[in-house]
């Protein structure tokens, strides 16, 4: 029986990606590299250290994570202010999830910085959730598992219980992995890179019926 819900941020109540994306993309330039948007859409969902990372690796340049991070949040921050907007259905199903007595933890790879810009921005607040997991409290990012089973502990429940809200193919692994049931986004992937998520909707406005009655 489901008695909690593990929401991602990015792709499933906001799209930000296409900002950290310009942000990144920026930050890189300051650095001397020419980066394409491509280059980062294999680490989408693993957090800023393999977003950047993984593609500072692509090039073979080596570079100070810490700072660079520090950077492109810096530049994320000024270029999304009043650009933001929660997607589709995020506010109404996060109620409805709530009028169902059903416990919500958000487990988001993102680093705290990013979450709060991006939980102000669309009018969030962070009181909503029972639980906060960001990507500072797990060392092995998605696609591990480690976050989700966390942040079913942290709301006092087993993974096996939860259904996990994702967009990205290394969310849906993770979360399986945990042992949740996953409700996939196709916010930023077809639904055919989807296929290992229980249920896979366009928006959250078009949730199948069953996914919150098992």
């Amino acid at each position: 029986m489901i008695k909690g819900v593990l929401f991602d941020m990015d792709g499933v109540l906001v799209d930000s990606e296409a900002f950290m994306c310009k942000a990144a993309i920026k930050m890189f330039g300051e650095l001397g590299l020419k980066v394409v948007p491509a280059d980062f859409q294999p680490f989408v969902g693993m957090g800023e250290n393999k977003y950047l990372g993984g593609v500072a690796e692509h090039y073979g340049v080596k570079i100070d994570i810490a700072k660079a991070k520090s950077r492109a949040y810096e530049i994320f921050g000024i270029i999304v202010k009043g650009n933001l907007a929660p997607l589709p259905g995020a506010h109404e199903f996060i109620s409805e999830c709530r009028k169902k007595g059903l416990k919500l933890a958000l487990a988001t790879s993102a680093d705290p910085v990013k979450m709060n810009v991006n939980l102000k921005e669309i009018g969030l607040s962070a009181k909503v959730f029972d639980s906060i997991i960001t990507g500072q409290d797990v060392v092995n990012k998605k696609p591990f598992p480690d976050i989700y089973i966390k942040a079913a502990k942290s709301i006092g429940l087993e993974p096996q219980e939860c259904l996990v809200v994702e967009d990205a193919v290394s969310g849906i692994k993770a979360g399986k992995s945990a042992g949740c049931r996953c409700l996939a986004v196709t916010n930023s992937f077809e639904a055919s890179e989807l296929h290992e998520a229980d249920w896979v909707c366009e928006s959250l406005v078009k949730v199948p019926k069953n996914v919150l009655n098992w």
